[in-house]
């Protein structure tokens, strides 16, 4: 494992449905943590009800000293493992985590979780709450959506946006190539976590 000072975030892979167990027992442990939720409406037969779930299922990130505290965090129920290359957890950008506190406080912007980077036009947003995001713009019928993806975990999150707060980033245009590579990449980083 990679000798790095400092506290920084990462994340952890827990067990299916453990995700705010994990949270939960990481917090007693006095451990920093985070887990992106997202309040929805589930239907029932009997009833209707307003549910908190993860934006993305299976992770909870966490912000730790690599060093001193990761048998603390593979020690918790539930947690499998932490997300890298190979033995090596991967840093998640402090900036990345500042974009998953913005989404879950617009639930309503949110269309769905993605697995893979769409092609299309790179863009920055310009204004509102989802400021300075950087993205791909994909286009279904009539309708622009925007797609920040979080290279770390191979998750992305389709946004709804006015096009007119969208800005496209020169020469980054993501083609269908692009996107065969980077999908071959991403399933390649995928299978080296395993």
């Amino acid at each position: 494992m990679v000798e790095i000072d400092g506290l920084h975030w990462y994340a952890v892979y827990v067990r299916s449905r453990y995700e705010k167990k994990v949270h939960q027992l990481l917090f007693e442990h006095d451990v920093v943590s985070f887990l992106p939720l997202l309040e929805t409406w589930k239907q029932w037969s009997d009833r209707k009800k307003k549910v908190s779930e993860p934006l993305f299922r299976g992770y909870v990130f966490v912000h730790i000293d690599i060093r001193k505290e990761n048998i603390k965090v593979l020690d918790t129920e539930g947690v499998v493992k932490f997300i890298g290359i190979g033995r090596t957890p991967s840093m998640i950008a402090p900036r990345d985590i500042d974009w998953l506190r913005k989404l879950v406080r617009e639930p309503d912007a949110i269309n769905r979780t993605v697995a893979a980077l769409p092609a299309g036009q790179r863009v920055r947003v310009l204004a509102g709450p989802f400021k300075d995001f950087e993205g791909v713009v994909v286009k279904e019928g009539r309708e622009n959506r925007f797609v920040v993806f979080f290279d770390t975990i191979m998750q992305g999150v389709e946004v709804s946006i006015f096009p007119d707060l969208l800005m496209p980033i020169k020469g980054m245009e993501f083609s269908h190539e692009d996107s065969a590579t980077n999908s071959c990449m991403a399933v390649e980083k995928h299978f080296l976590r395993l």
